[in-house]
């Protein structure tokens, strides 16, 4: 018989472990969103001081809507491991919506913000 059909949750222990790893994970990628967004800060202020029609202004534009995508990007997955902390203080964390069953802790250690088995992830993929 699956495991996964006989435990409801992770245990109390799993759960604090997958916290301290999303809260790492999680100041991590505060740190680089504080980053690019002072880069982003330095470009307009760069891009402020140019000349309009010059071709470093093209190119100053073009890298601040790439900075402005991976910035979006990481507030996205900032965003993610909140949920994350949330669902783990709820006590659902690791729990597939779609099945009801547990996620792989090989999957959450990789995907800390999973909320889908792989089974699922991949049959939606197709």
């Amino acid at each position: 018989m699956d495991n996964n059909n006989i435990i409801n949750r992770y245990s109390d222990e799993e759960l604090e472990e997958f916290k301290e790893m999303i809260l790492d994970k999680l100041s991590k990628a505060e740190q680089e969103l504080k980053f690019v967004q002072s880069q982003m800060t330095d470009m307009h202020e760069k891009g402020d001081s140019m000349n309009a029609g010059s071709w470093e202004h093209g190119s100053q534009n073009a890298e601040l809507e790439k900075m402005t995508r991976i910035a979006a990007r990481q507030q996205q997955f900032v965003k993610y491991l909140r949920n994350a902390l949330i669902r783990i203080e709820n006590k659902t964390y690791g729990i597939c919506m779609a099945t009801g069953k547990l996620i792989d802790k090989e999957r959450l250690r990789l995907v800390p913000h999973a909320t889908k088995s792989i089974e699922v992830k991949i049959l939606r993929d197709k």
